[in-house]
């Protein structure tokens, strides 16, 4: 599971750099999330991320059991050691994907909000100048 939880952490730090410099691909990222934002594109996205926090929150305890153990034993056996530097490293990359997929979130809003704005400035820049040349045409 950590291999995988590389490769989507790897991909989401490739979105956000794609996101954060004006390229061709962005886009192409721009308007695929688009796409994944309409029809049942929230509600699967908002499962898997539901379903990424219990798989968290149930690493998160299995961690504070075996921190528990250890305690309780007074000595910290090799397995558990092992055991917790892997579910460690896994806590950290289910938390790190989930704040990632906000990051992009956010992004991919801010980026939709200023192309909005451009393109709401950039029709009043042309009808503010077509009713300054019918001024001066009139006069």
């Amino acid at each position: 599971m950590i291999q995988l939880l590389f490769i989507l952490l790897m991909i989401q730090i490739a979105f956000i750099l794609i996101l954060s410099f004006a390229n061709p691909l962005r886009k192409l990222v721009v308007k695929g999330l688009d796409l994944l934002k309409q029809g049942r594109g929230p509600l699967v996205t908002k499962t898997v991320a539901a379903t990424m926090c219990v798989v968290l929150s149930s690493t998160v305890y299995t961690i504070t059991k075996i921190q528990k153990r250890s305690k309780d034993a007074g000595i910290v056996n090799p397995t558990d050691e092992v055991l917790m530097a892997h579910r460690l490293l896994e806590a950290a990359f289910l938390g790190f994907s989930l704040f990632l997929g906000l990051v992009i979130d956010r992004q991919h809003y801010y980026i939709r909000e200023i192309n909005l704005l451009r393109k709401n400035m950039e029709t009043a820049k042309k009808t503010k100048s077509q009713r300054l040349l019918k001024e001066m045409s009139g006069n």
